[in-house]
């Protein structure tokens, strides 16, 4: 499963930065635009943003801002920050998961299509959904694995 994430975040980049190539060169070399590619490029974009922000939350290499563990003393406090802190991501993102799943009931029932190219914006739409989903999912295995480890110290 890695590899194939790696492989798709790989692709997915690539194919990004080939086409904001392709729009600067025909753009402003060629002087003649290609009429859509700005808009076909939002799909991959989107798509490699939500899955980046999925194997950071798999690999847990999240920014983080961790101010308070200068001044905690033990590692015990620092287990127990860490539980706090994945409870209230999991919470804030159970939350927000629900709004994305009204917004994609709600893009599937409307099904909007791009201006362009007429591509419908479901598919970047779900995006949003099927990130947060997954983010969610591996934000609840690290917070069960930081419970085990505070109960693991706790039983020694």
């Amino acid at each position: 499963m890695n590899r194939f994430a790696s492989y798709l975040l790989t692709g997915l980049i690539c194919l990004v930065a080939l086409g904001q190539f392709v729009q600067v060169i025909t753009r402003y070399v060629l002087e003649v635009p290609v009429l859509g590619l700005e808009e076909s490029l939002l799909y991959p974009t989107l798509w490699l943003y939500m899955l980046g922000a999925v194997n950071a939350s798999r690999e847990n290499t999240h920014i983080r801002a961790n101010v308070l563990e200068i001044f905690l003393k033990t590692e015990r406090q620092e287990k127990v920050l860490a539980v706090i802190g994945e409870a209230l991501s999991l919470g804030i993102g159970i939350w927000l998961t629900t709004w994305a799943w009204d917004f994609t009931r709600y893009s599937w029932r409307v099904w909007k299509e791009s201006p362009t190219l007429y591509i419908p914006t479901f598919y970047v739409d779900v995006a949003l959904f099927t990130g947060l989903v997954l983010m969610m999912l591996y934000t609840a295995v690290h917070f069960g694995r930081h419970v085990r480890s505070l109960f693991v110290e706790e039983a020694r």
